[in-house]
């Protein structure tokens, strides 16, 4: 986490979900006004924001992710927000590309069958301002605060007395869409969700390429926290609704991406393909019950993804 907060009073806690990489002693000596809390073990990103909420005293809480710098002036914009609309319960950033391009996913829609089984890049395109994908807001080129369903949790105010009467994140997330559910949980107090557009933050983790392979670990627990939120807010029909969806989309897609990957011979084109044969492939095997190790995995000590919050 990189940038200018010297003007605004406040307090930098750093949690560490069990990287033991040497974090607690460079946060000793180049930021000594920080506090460091160590977790025992990698429980997740839920968990790890909670931690660091239980040691804030603050009445605002910013969650951002380390791998993230704040533009100047950004942070008292999202204040700004909370201030001038006491509807306000959270608030998010424009998050840009290390390139300076912007992150499409700072913004989201509450997750759906019809949005997840109709994520494609193209129709991306064609219909930018579909209400299924949340981030129409991201299109406007004048600065605005505006109300949206979801914001990105890489760059996540929130008021403390807020958070503290939804429960805070919730732990029934490992990673991916507790961020999302959050934001509902603060849409069913009555308070709105915000986007502040003039507040920018560079998220250099976020970048995502069709040419670099996703893991099967996150692409599963994509999936599983997708189902967990489907099961939870809308209902166990629902969210068996979503896996059979999910298994048919799958099996569409990996027959088009199959007779794409066949003609594709010698094309650039030809790894962005193969990428996408293995992403659809996990997808079908989490879908008919082949990969249950997600099931468990929240209760597990440890992952693949280690490493601090902030």
């Amino acid at each position: 986490m990189r940038g200018s907060s010297a003007s605004l009073p406040c307090e930098v806690i750093v949690v560490d979900n069990a990287s033991y990489d040497g974090s607690a002693v460079m946060v000793g000596q180049e930021f000594p006004e920080a506090t460091f809390v160590q977790n025992t073990q990698n429980s997740g990103f839920a968990r790890g924001n909670n931690l660091g909420a239980d040691a804030a005293h603050g009445n605002l809480l910013l969650f951002l992710n380390p791998d993230t710098e704040i533009g100047v002036g950004a942070l008292g914009k999202m204040i700004s927000a909370f201030q001038n609309k006491p509807r306000v319960g959270a608030a998010g950033c424009q998050l840009l590309n290390s390139d300076g391009t912007v992150q499409t996913s700072c913004l989201q829609a509450y997750p759906t069958i019809l949005g997840e089984a109709l994520d494609l890049s193209s129709l991306r395109r064609w219909f930018p301002r579909w209400r299924i994908w949340g981030n129409a807001a991201l299109l406007s080129g004048e600065p605005v605060v505006k109300p949206v369903e979801c914001v990105s949790g890489a760059c996540l105010m929130i008021r403390r007395a807020v958070f503290e009467a939804v429960g805070g994140f919730s732990q029934d997330y490992f990673m991916y869409v507790e961020d999302r559910d959050l934001c509902y949980k603060v849409h069913r107090t009555g308070l709105e969700t915000v986007y502040v557009s003039g507040a920018r933050v560079v998220h250099h983790g976020g970048t995502s390429s069709d040419s670099r392979p996703e893991s099967n670990f996150a692409i599963v627990m994509r999936c599983q926290s997708l189902l967990t939120f489907m099961r939870i807010r809308r209902g166990g029909l629902y969210a068996r609704a979503y896996k059979f969806a999910m298994a048919g989309v799958a099996l569409v897609r990996l027959a088009l991406l199959a007779a794409l990957f066949l003609v594709s011979v010698g094309s650039p084109e030809r790894e962005k393909v193969r990428n996408a044969l293995h992403k659809w492939a996990s997808i079908l095997r989490w879908a008919f019950g082949m990969e249950n190790w997600v099931e468990s995995y929240p209760l597990r000590v440890g992952s693949p993804e280690g490493g601090a919050v902030a």
